[in-house]
């Protein structure tokens, strides 16, 4: 079982506070998270280069245009019916360890990190990122989910501020398919001067993503591949867990 006060002390050594930014921790990760999101970073401009090259070529002609302009927005999703009736006293932003359990959640530990921007790729500051899945059983802590008890290991719920320069992470464990649904993280950003925003974020590469009917209701392509984030091996940063960058765009808004 990973130490909180390891994973998620900030300077000082101290345990993270909701008034405090908790997505400065993860000091146990040091710059293996910054080296593996720079290789992601990499890999992921270079998709998005080939993927519509010409898109980018020909916004370059319109006047005052900018690479920077060319973030796609990311496209808005249900929240479904799960989100919790009730915050959990232990919602920080590592879901794998509960306060109070002696084991860790079941199911494959997964870092997810990214950034909150614009369009402009400026930086959205004063905002909270929350996220809720099911177990890696396919069940909720929620009581409208009746199919199954949810692992009590798993938190189920987290949430973070996002530092100065946007950046969020998470420690939480490899979302899985249920009944009529490909695997997703549901992710609600929450601040100061906007509309709170709510989308679902994917894993590249699962056969359910051709059939999942909200996943297909983007029918945009750059906005639907934004939402579907590739889950590489990051042993790096923990032994045994994956690692993906999801950067969140909230369009075209001064920076906040």
């Amino acid at each position: 079982m990973v130490n909180k006060s390891e994973l998620f002390a900030g300077s000082g050594d101290r345990i993270l506070t909701d008034n405090e930014d908790a997505s400065a921790g993860l000091v146990t990760t040091g710059s293996s998270v910054c080296s593996w999101r720079e290789k992601m970073e990499r890999n992921y401009n270079r998709r998005e280069l080939l993927l519509d090259t010409a898109s980018l070529a020909s916004l370059s002609l319109l006047p005052g245009a900018s690479i920077a302009a060319a973030l796609t927005k990311t496209p808005r999703q249900t929240a479904g019916p799960f989100y919790p009736t009730r915050i959990p006293l232990d919602s920080d932003n590592n879901l794998v360890d509960v306060d109070g359990r002696e084991s860790p959640a079941e199911g494959q530990v997964t870092h997810i990190f990214g950034r909150l921007l614009d369009t402009l790729g400026r930086p959205v500051r004063n905002a909270q990122i929350e996220i809720w899945q099911c177990d890696a059983y396919g069940f909720y802590h929620h009581p409208r989910d009746r199919g199954g008890v949810a692992d009590p290991n798993f938190q189920g719920f987290g949430r973070t501020l996002v530092d100065s320069s946007g950046g969020y992470r998470f420690r939480t464990i490899r979302p899985v398919a249920y009944p009529g649904r490909t695997p997703h993280i549901h992710v609600r950003v929450v601040g100061l001067g906007f509309e709170s925003f709510t989308t679902q974020m994917y894993v590249a590469g699962e056969p359910e993503n051709d059939s999942d009917f909200i996943l297909n209701s983007v029918h945009d392509r750059r906005a639907r591949a934004s939402i579907i984030v590739p889950l590489e091996g990051a042993p790096e940063i923990e032994p045994d867990a994956l690692a993906g960058n999801f950067d969140i765009v909230l369009g075209l808004s001064p920076s906040i």
